[in-house]
């Protein structure tokens, strides 16, 4: 049996095997930022096709913390109340599903942000066009240092949100460029307050993140996602990537912190990913997912080989809803193609 399909019987997650779908923008929410039946539908299908784990798409988890059209929010009771019939259906299906809390931070406009400036860690604005809207991206505002209890609040009350309405767990986003990125890049964070300049100052924002988080939620109901090594036009580290790898991931254990998503989006994952995943393996006795672009071969060498406990695949659930059965039956993979980003299927 491929390695893949065994149950994962940690102390800090279980699941009926080990595939993740990732999490993936699909911009299909309705009107009110609410998930939809035809969002109910598309995850239950992925559940149904054997997966382990769900990530959902990124939620909002408040209007000035939004970048995209038509993105679900979970920044109101009627908006996690519209999560119910999801979580519902995915379990119906034997699958669990992780909700992602997100904060775009200057990746971002006043076009969704209610008129707010976006908020970051700087006040240069991210370079090229937004694509949600093919203007500049807008000019953030920084955030004091007397925000940042307020903006750590924003994650506590979703993820309270989620959790009740039926969730397994939620994933903190803090990767990808967005805004806790904003605070761990060097290239990006410019600010000469305790939140900028050293690895540690950098890596502040995040670490009292995942203090009040703490706080509040149980370890093993939390997912940090991360994302120090990517592909953006090139192959792109974070500058200091083995100090700050030295530095906060045993920062992050320590504060609790027991499931690890290490991503590099659709990139090559032995190129940054992976190879990061190297390097925390063995100094890390929790969880780790991680993935994305692997081949069934690779991917069950990779949590044969105890690299990976779980594997995730965004692309290829797009492609292939019953990706998993596929796995077990020795089916060949459909291919992805663009115009699947185009609808909810």
């Amino acid at each position: 049996m491929s390695p893949l399909l065994t149950p994962l019987a940690s102390p800090f997650l279980e699941a009926r095997n080990r595939t993740v779908m990732s999490a993936m923008t699909r911009g299909f929410a309705d009107s009110d930022h609410c998930a939809t039946p035809e969002i109910a539908a598309y995850y239950r299908r992925r559940a149904e096709g054997g997966v382990g784990l769900i990530l959902t798409e990124g939620v909002v988890i408040h209007p000035t913390a939004d970048g995209y059209k038509d993105v679900p929010r979970i920044a109101t009771a009627k908006q996690a109340d519209s999560w119910r019939p999801v979580v519902d259906a995915v379990h119906e299906a034997g699958a669990k599903i992780a909700c992602q809390l997100w904060h775009c931070g200057r990746i971002s406009h006043s076009d969704f942000t209610d008129g707010h400036a976006p908020v970051s860690s700087t006040t240069r604005a991210a370079e090229g066009l937004n694509r949600q809207n093919d203007k500049p991206y807008g000019d953030p505002r920084a955030l004091t240092a007397e925000e940042m209890p307020e903006v750590y609040g924003y994650f506590v009350d979703a993820a309270h949100r989620a959790l009740s309405v039926g969730f397994d767990a939620v994933e903190l986003h803090l990767g990808h460029g967005y805004l806790a990125d904003q605070f761990l890049d060097a290239r990006v964070n410019d600010r000469t307050d305790r939140y900028g300049g050293s690895v540690e100052n950098r890596c502040r924002f995040v670490l009292e993140l995942l203090d009040r988080v703490f706080a509040e939620v149980e370890p093993n109901r939390v997912i940090a996602r991360i994302s120090p090594s990517r592909w953006m036009g090139g192959l792109y580290d974070w500058p200091d990537l083995d100090e700050m790898l030295a530095y906060l991931i045993p920062e992050m254990w320590s504060r609790g912190l027991r499931i690890l998503d290490i991503s590099c989006a659709n990139a090559d994952y032995f190129a940054t990913s992976g190879r990061i995943i190297r390097t925390v393996r063995p100094h890390w006795n929790g969880v780790i997912l991680g993935g994305a672009s692997l081949s069934q071969e690779d991917a069950e060498a990779e949590v044969r080989d105890g690299w990976l406990d779980m594997v995730t695949w965004g692309r290829s659930f797009l492609a292939n809803p019953d990706l998993t059965r596929r796995i077990e039956n020795g089916a060949v993979w459909l291919p992805f193609e663009n115009e699947m980003r185009n609808v909810l299927a």
